[in-house]
């Protein structure tokens, strides 16, 4: 629950004869992590056919779903039990080939008429702003000697135009007045035809273009172009309808074509990554623990002759390439996608999730605690995870429930709902509603140093768990001596009393400092000592993992070591104060209520509650976002650093049906 899934690497020889077979339950199943076999040293004898074979399955798979989109079918996924075996590439080529005949033709049709209608439609788009102007279009092209454009062009650019053609023999009429883009006429020689083209495309003249059949005034082209939309409608709806005619007819067929071929081509592509031997092929691979046993079995009944080996792996330091599979649990699902977004766990790491699962929330509702702003946060988080309302936040639409009610626990904390906090409620509510705990605008500094506290309490659980981590891969080295080592919380426990001492009795300072400062330890004689031990831990690792040469640089590696020393201190004291931010977010939430009430006025009139609605709604959701960027700040920066470092290899194993994600 608290790691990744316990995995077993398995090894298997399976006989030429059963290759299919056998495939297809290492896919079915959806719990087998193939290792390609280039990876394992074992030389293929001979070229490897199923490479070809997946490539031939691949090109056929994509003229399926050419075909199934002309038809405006989609695909549509089934169980691994409806594939019996792989299919044969000639038989599925006459298939696709018979109906991709019936199709084609039609669909090309279609595909042309729905063109020759954009044009149309384009063509009278130009043509309607002229369509009172009294001129035979078709006339002004056909001149031997004259060279004309007629179309529209900015106003402003007209008199550019005069002056680029100030000496060329030319007549420009406006033939409808308009102030932004009137329709004009350049009429001139066709000898200097290229001159006029030219200055006509720099003063952004945009010329009319009609098909040589259109001929007439403007206004009886435009009557021959609606009439052709018309007709080229009635094509199109005409070929739709046998499209849909060969989509029924052909739907079946195709969708039982498209899953065999398919899976054909996942389970070539799977093949043509075993290591090939004369009669047998090698498969490396791993599975989930809880999942071999099963496995193991559909195998066995698969084949009667396959060799399986299995090697349980411990979560150790050097598991790097162990793929981690993580709890597949839908309640979870938002929080896992928060930690993998930083990092996914190693196999030997423990998987953060329940930890943020608590933190996360707790944090939030600390920054934005307000009773009724939360309830409304859950409920529009439920609305999005059941699509109902603002489907695009539907994959954080359970975080928003988890972070809306524990909004509205701080929030009966603090004494807030709506934003109306002290006499406010009593006077435009009706009810009585004291703070259970604390109001953060009454007692800012209480709520800061609390606040603190409250993350040298985070902190130093995450100092332990990077412990726990360190222990479990038996990384000595790290465990003593890391960044986040024994060595490193001794000195953060000697800076919490040297915090303390310089807060003093100020009502921010951290009172779990001052406790810290109050136990019977020599501090004094502590600080330097676990000081030297951060300074030197490079010294130490290397000591205790038999690193040499020792000292790597000479004087510089001194000098980095106090360098190291330096941002240990900076780095605490930052991580430390960074959670004041905790404290500072509800105080600004309390002040910025009071802001919107300061412009609802004091009678409670309907703009004074239409006000108060719409700042309600603005808080929830431009404080509610920045308090989730705080807040995942504080877990990126402050939290998971200390402890967890990621880089787990995501487990992908052979699935027929890829709709079966990891949750």
């Amino acid at each position: 629950m608290f790691f990744p899934r316990e995995m077993t690497e398995v090894e298997l020889i399976i006989p030429s004869k059963d290759l299919v077979t056998v495939t297809k339950t290492l896919s079915g199943r959806g719990v087998f992590h193939q290792v390609d076999s280039a990876y394992l040293g074992i030389e293929s004898l001979g070229p490897n056919a199923w490479q070809e074979k997946a490539a031939n399955y691949s090109a056929l798979e994509r003229r399926i779903q050419t075909t199934m989109h002309t038809l405006g079918l989609e695909e549509q996924q089934r169980s691994a039990s409806d594939f019996d075996t792989i299919i044969d590439l000639g038989a599925a080529h006459a298939d696709i080939d018979r109906i991709e005949g019936e199709v084609k033709e039609v669909g090309e049709r279609l595909l042309a008429e729905k063109k020759r209608m954009e044009l149309l439609e384009s063509q009278l788009r130009q043509i309607e702003p002229i369509s009172d102007v009294n001129v035979e279009v078709g006339a002004l092209s056909k001149s031997e000697h004259l060279y004309s454009i007629l179309g529209v062009m900015p106003a402003a650019q007209m008199s550019r135009l005069e002056t680029s053609l100030a000496r060329v023999p030319h007549v420009f009429f406006t033939l409808k007045e308009d102030s932004q883009k009137p329709v004009v006429w350049l009429l001139g020689p066709r000898s200097a035809y290229d001159v006029l083209d030219r200055a006509a495309k720099s003063a952004y003249l945009n010329p009319l273009t009609l098909p040589e059949e259109f001929i007439g005034t403007p206004e009886e082209i435009a009557a021959k172009t609606r009439k052709a939309i018309e007709t080229s409608k009635q094509a199109i709806f005409g070929l739709e309808a046998q499209l849909k005619k060969l989509g029924d007819a052909h739907n079946a067929e195709l969708q039982k074509l498209w899953w065999d071929v398919h899976v054909s081509r996942l389970m070539a592509d799977a093949i043509a990554r075993f290591g090939q031997l004369r009669h047998t092929y090698v498969v490396v691979g791993w599975v989930p623990t809880a999942e071999l046993q099963a496995l193991t079995e559909r195998l066995k009944a698969a084949s009667k002759e396959i060799l399986i080996e299995t090697m349980p792996t411990e979560r150790t330091a050097h598991s790097a390439n162990v793929p981690v599979a993580l709890t597949n649990n839908k309640w979870l699902k938002p929080i896992q996608e928060l930690i993998t977004t930083y990092g996914r766990p190693g196999y030997g790491e423990l998987d953060p999730t329940f930890m943020v699962m608590l933190t996360f929330p707790i944090l939030y509702g600390a920054m934005f605690g307000d009773l009724g702003q939360g309830l409304l946060m859950m409920l529009v988080g439920a609305l999005a995870h059941k699509r109902i309302f603002m489907k695009g936040l539907q994959s954080i639409g359970l975080l928003l429930v988890y972070c809306g009610f524990f909004a509205s626990v701080f929030g009966t904390l603090y004494g807030s709902i709506f934003g109306f906090e002290g006499h406010h409620i009593q006077e435009y509510l009706g009810f009585h509603f004291e703070p259970l705990w604390i109001s953060p605008v009454n007692d800012i500094l209480t709520i800061l140093g609390l606040a603190i506290d409250a993350g040298i309490v985070i902190l130093l659980f995450s100092y332990l768990l990077s412990l726990f981590n360190a222990a479990r891969a038996k990384d000595w080295a790290h465990f003593w001596f890391g960044h986040t080592g024994v060595v490193a919380i001794g000195f953060y426990l000697c800076f919490l009393t040297i915090l303390n001492s310089l807060l003093g009795s100020t009502p921010i300072a951290p009172k779990l400092a001052a406790a810290i400062s109050r136990l019977p330890l020599p501090f004094g004689i502590l600080t330097p000592i676990f000081a030297v031990g951060v300074m030197l831990n490079g010294l130490f690792r290397n000591i205790v993992e038999g690193h040499r040469p020792l000292l790597d640089g000479g004087a510089m590696f001194f000098v980095q070591a106090f360098m190291d020393l330096f941002e240990g201190a900076i780095s605490m004291l930052s991580n430390t104060l960074s959670f004041v931010r905790v404290g500072a977010f509800a105080v600004a939430h309390g002040g910025l209520s009071l802001a919107i009430f300061s412009l609802a006025g004091t009678e409670p009139t309907i703009g004074f509650w239409i006000t108060i609605i719409i700042g309600n709604i603005f808080i929830t959701g431009f404080e509610g976002l920045i308090v989730y960027i705080q807040t995942m700040r504080l877990h990126y920066y402050e939290i998971l650093g200390k402890f967890f470092h990621g880089g787990g290899m995501r487990f992908e194993p052979l699935r027929l049906n890829p709709s079966q994600e990891e949750a």
